[in-house]
């Protein structure tokens, strides 16, 4: 080789030529070769650490799963109750009994239970039901305290109270609208009446 000569020149000129020249292979394989290699190694790193985030944030979710179930249980617990308070469905058939017992703890006599339409609201539908009953007006303030305490919603609208015949004990004759709600739309409760 004519241009580059080292046996002439000391040693450490060789040596500083190859560590020149490796540096530069070195810098070359970093900067073109390996240039892809590095990327997918960055990627990863990336992905490894929202990974591991994700790892860290669930174990935090675990720890808290009894929590959340004692929560998930306590709010089904409030639904039931206010479902209790204001029903998805009519329930009539269950509405008819509980009038008819009040009744029958009182000296009345039921003479009408006539439901009317449906009266759609926001997020819920009225339910006005025409009452007649004959009895005294002891008894039918009695009806109307027994039924202020009934976990359903349940108005007492439009009351009228006339003297009665005074047969059978009756000395009032009253008609009145209860009025009750549904939640959402009016749906029958499978197996009730109409």
């Amino acid at each position: 080789m004519a241009g580059l000569e080292l046996e002439s020149r000391p040693w450490y000129v060789a040596l500083i030529i190859g560590v020149v020249i490796g540096g530069l292979l070195v810098w070359a394989s970093q900067t073109y070769w390996f240039k892809g290699i590095q990327q997918e190694i960055d990627a990863r790193q990336a992905e490894l650490a929202t990974l591991q985030q994700k790892v860290r944030e669930g174990k935090a979710a675990e720890a808290r799963l009894p929590q959340f179930r004692e929560e998930a249980e306590r709010l089904e617990t409030e639904l039931a109750r206010l479902l209790r308070i204001l029903p998805t469905a009519r329930q009539t058939d269950e509405l008819i009994k509980k009038i008819k017992s009040l009744t029958e703890r009182g000296n009345f006599r039921f003479v009408t239970f006539q439901p009317a339409g449906f009266v759609k609201k926001d997020f819920y539908s009225e339910w006005p039901i025409g009452v007649q009953l004959e009895g005294t007006y002891h008894e039918l303030a009695l009806f109307f305290d027994r039924l202020s305490r009934f976990s359903r919603i349940i108005n007492v609208e439009s009351l009228s109270i006339v003297a009665g015949s005074g047969r059978g004990g009756y000395s009032i004759n009253s008609n009145f609208t209860m009025k009750t709600f549904i939640y959402g739309d009016a749906q029958q409760q499978q197996g009730g009446n109409p």
